[in-house]
């Protein structure tokens, strides 16, 4: 009878073990902790043995180093630097030249990844093709092959100062680069500034009120016109009201090069065509298909009412396709913000230039890189952040 009973109990146990284990949400969380202890316990183990390797080959670790002087030059910086500086200033430079090539190309392939998404919907034979033949020429070649064209087309191809094309009143283009013309500085300008951020700001409150006013009466608000005539409007009236004090600074001849004006160096202006008609194409095909994803009988509608093709595209389709347009054109946003550490094939000063030169001076290959990540990640996660909200704002809401 004893051992019987032992029996029961030893078979009790195990049943109930057994439905312990067979329960989804004890393995579920046991497999969970299991793979957060091994996560964490790898992370221990690599940046234990990286540690101890620094201090076996006396190489220093930590960010100290970003308050030495750094001891070179950076060839193009949009705030003041010398080599005398620090690694934090020289990162600070190579952040904002990454910013420039960032935003820039994504506003300059927006506008021609749109008009060659448009134009591959052209009934004109010939527009069609044409815009078809750029984006599967463009978005078949790699985009590092792409950068080494543009850049040796401006260094061999483009001629001379002396000899610059000159495509545009006061524009040139050279093997030194792209030059244009700026306003000369003015103590008004500021102003101008101001009354710019001001029409941003009223613009924002003027769409939510629009919105509102639209739930309210179904009557839509003329939410483009009105921005734009605050954004430009405004600005405008200050330039008229000081005075309307504008000269502008033009490149010149000066001896072997232009004086005045800005100019984009060979670097600078390689990245950007590259980026932009690499960026472009995808583009292209994002909005192609956001716009053959609107039903049909959209437009047909609409033309029934009168509109002509351009309304109906900027009225009713467009508005329609921003809805599916939006997340894909997130991706290549962020792929071109990523694309942009190319830059350092074709010698631009990025922020990835400065940190493999830091790493190369002082060792530091670790923080090098970790700023990278980090840094990276920050843009990323913002433009994200950005244009889900952007995208939230414009998607359909059930009453």
């Amino acid at each position: 009878m004893a051992v019987s009973s032992i029996a029961d109990k030893g078979s009790t146990t195990r049943s109930s073990d057994s439905r312990i284990w067979n329960n989804p949400t004890v393995r579920g969380v046991f497999w969970q902790i299991a793979l957060i202890v091994a996560v964490v316990g790898s992370i221990y183990y690599l940046a234990h043995n990286a540690f101890e390797n620094l201090e076996r080959q006396h190489i220093a670790s930590g960010f100290g180093f970003l308050d030495r002087e750094a001891g070179f030059d950076i060839s193009e910086k949009l705030v003041q630097y010398e080599p005398s500086d620090t690694y934090r200033d020289a990162f600070v430079v190579g952040l904002l030249n990454t910013f420039e090539v960032a935003g820039l190309g994504v506003v300059l392939a927006t506008i021609l990844g749109t008009l060659i998404g448009i134009a591959r919907l052209s009934k004109n034979w010939l527009l069609s093709r044409m815009a078809q033949t750029y984006v599967e020429l463009w978005r078949n070649l790699p985009l590092l092959l792409q950068l080494f064209f543009w850049y040796a087309l401006l260094h061999v191809t483009a001629p001379g100062p002396r000899d610059a094309w000159h495509p545009l009143p006061g524009v040139f283009i050279s093997n030194r680069g792209l030059m244009f013309p700026t306003p000369e500085a003015n103590p008004t300008h500021k102003f101008m500034w101001i009354a710019f951020f001001v029409g941003i700001i009223a613009t924002i409150a003027l769409d939510w009120w629009g919105r509102k006013r639209q739930e309210t009466t179904g009557k839509p608000f003329p939410i483009v016109g009105a921005g734009l005539g605050l954004i430009i409007g405004l600005p405008l009236i200050v330039f008229l009201a000081t005075g309307a004090h504008m000269k502008l600074d033009l490149p010149s001849l000066q001896g072997f090069n232009f004086a005045g004006g800005a100019s984009f160096s060979p670097e600078l202006t390689a990245l950007l065509i590259g980026l932009v008609v690499y960026t472009a194409s995808y583009i292209a095909e994002i909005v192609r298909s956001g716009i053959l994803a609107v039903n049909l009988g959209q437009s047909e509608a609409a033309g029934a009412l009168g509109l002509r093709g351009g309304l109906i595209l900027r009225l009713i389709v467009l508005p329609q396709a921003l809805r599916i347009i939006i997340p894909p054109m997130t991706s290549q946003y962020l792929n071109l913000t990523k694309n942009s550490t190319l830059a350092v094939a074709i010698g631009f000063p990025d922020l990835v230039f400065v940190a493999n030169t830091q790493m190369n001076q002082t060792g530091q290959a670790i923080e090098g890189i970790g700023i990278i990540m980090a840094t990276y990640l920050a843009i990323s996660l913002s433009i994200s952040l950005l244009m889900n909200i952007y995208n939230a704002r414009i998607a359909l809401k059930g009453r």
